[in-house]
């Protein structure tokens, strides 16, 4: 008989993402939109811009795989049931009368809800990218690290052609320039269930999946109760930073020192020379002066 833990872990990565989890997604994608300078105007404006920079936010991750393995990156549309459900969120989102749907996300309950919500679909799309990426490339551990990242955090990376066509794009805002916390975590998701996918990692996949979740909800839970923007990770960033790269530096910094005080004594001893030829040439002026005499 298995164990309650392995019980547990089975029955939640059988877990069905639809509806509730991915009701959550689009709902956390299609808010965060809306809080962008100009969203809201836009969507009264040109309403079907503002759906397709929704279903941007909502499946660019699936988007961005498909166009990495060369797939008709329309494929999404095929699934109409998720496509009316992220429809409808978009719509009462953005035009539901006096605003009574952003009111109650601005609730804190509701928004760790829905957050938490979110980071256990990250997963599933994690897993679903690496593995799809498998049946294409046996092994082959970079494609399927690139896969399940982009299947897990393309949407903040695809969202980039959107500013560039709505002629908004600023370039230190790039998510390839500065990554944010969901699209390193989503990195380091997608290497971790790449060794496992490749058998380098001695776990079963319920297990990863289950353990991995539980640390996304948790730092991201923990971020927004704090209120800060550091990452949970940031102290082995810098450290594994300065171990490849750091030395080269200190290397450097020491070979400017030393070319900086050999210039400065270089130029002591060219400054001493010409005073000690001036010392020569009075002593001698004198000795004449005393044999004239």
């Amino acid at each position: 008989m298995d164990c309650p833990w392995n019980e547990l872990s089975l029955a939640f990565s059988r877990t069905s993402m639809f509806p509730f989890f991915d009701i959550a997604h689009y709902l956390v994608s299609v808010m965060a939109l809306k809080h962008q300078p100009g969203a809201a105007a836009m969507a009264w404006k040109n309403p079907l811009s503002s759906w397709f920079t929704a279903m941007l936010h909502c499946f660019g991750g699936g988007i961005l795989s498909c166009v990495l393995l060369g797939e008709p990156p329309l494929r999404f549309l095929a699934n109409s049931t998720n496509i009316l459900l992220a429809s409808s969120i978009w719509y009462i989102v953005f035009f539901c009368p006096r605003d009574l749907v952003s009111q109650g996300y601005s609730f804190l309950p509701v928004q760790l809800l829905a957050v938490g919500m979110k980071e256990v679909t990250r997963t599933w799309k994690i897993v679903g990218g690496v593995t799809h990426a498998n049946s294409y490339y046996k092994n082959g551990w970079i494609v399927m690290i690139a896969i399940g990242w982009a299947r897990g955090a393309g949407g903040s990376i695809i969202t980039n052609f959107e500013h560039l066509v709505k002629g908004c794009w600023k370039p230190e805002a790039d998510e390839w320039l500065k990554m944010s916390y969901p699209a390193k975590v989503t990195l380091l998701g997608s290497v971790i269930f790449t060794f496992q996918q490749t058998n380098h990692l001695a776990i079963s996949r319920h297990n990863l999946m289950f353990l991995y979740t539980m640390f996304l909800v948790a730092t991201k839970i923990t971020m927004m109760l704090t209120e800060t923007a550091v990452m949970p990770f940031a102290f082995f960033e810098d450290t594994l930073s300065w171990m490849l790269f750091g030395w080269q530096q200190l290397f450097s910094s020491c070979e400017k020192r030393s070319e900086t005080n050999s210039s400065l004594s270089g130029t002591g001893s060219s400054t001493s020379k010409p005073a000690a030829d001036a010392s020569d040439k009075v002593h001698k002026k004198h000795t004449k002066k005393t044999k004239f005499t």
